[in-house]
């Protein structure tokens, strides 16, 4: 038996509008889970005032709180190094995630990228500070090859990735 086209339309229909719903609390669900935007008001005042001592021209500055954490992404200098810095409410850093120029590579790491990579050059450096420890991520391309390097400030690697 051959259902009306009506019916087929409405089932349609309410697919559509499940899988709608579905989406929207996918994404509420989503950034609940990565983070709460903020407005700079929201944000305790030493921590504001710690950030623009540290980076007064800091630019497309983002505040979020992730569980007890406050977080802000943001850009800095002429080629717009992107910043991630994880706050706790008292205003001390407790990590700080940066995008920077190969110039500024430790000379150890920069020998160990060299002598492990020959013919490879360096994209998309990061690096992470987390308390005293300072290690890096590195991209090592060559023609079609690309490795991710994760490196310690010393120059001892800590792992690669081919991508």
């Amino acid at each position: 038996m051959e259902l009306p086209k009506g019916i087929n339309n409405l089932n349609i229909k309410v697919m559509q509008h499940k899988n709608f719903i579905t989406a929207i609390l996918l994404i509420l669900f989503v950034g609940s889970v990565f983070g709460q935007k903020l407005h700079k008001s929201q944000v305790p005042s030493v921590i504001i005032n710690n950030f623009y001592q540290q980076f007064p021209k800091a630019m497309d500055v983002e505040w979020k709180l992730e569980k007890s954490e406050y977080v802000v992404d943001f850009e800095t200098g002429i080629r717009f190094y992107d910043h991630t810095i994880w706050y706790d409410k008292t205003g001390k850093i407790l990590r700080h995630k940066e995008e920077i120029p190969s110039s500024q590579l430790p000379a150890a790491v920069s020998k160990t990228l060299k002598d492990e990579f020959k013919g490879y050059y360096t994209s998309d450096i990061t690096r992470y500070t987390n308390g005293k420890k300072i290690t890096y991520s590195v991209e090592m391309k060559k023609l079609s090859e690309e490795w991710k390097v994760n490196i310690d400030s010393e120059g001892k690697i800590i792992s690669t990735k081919y991508d």
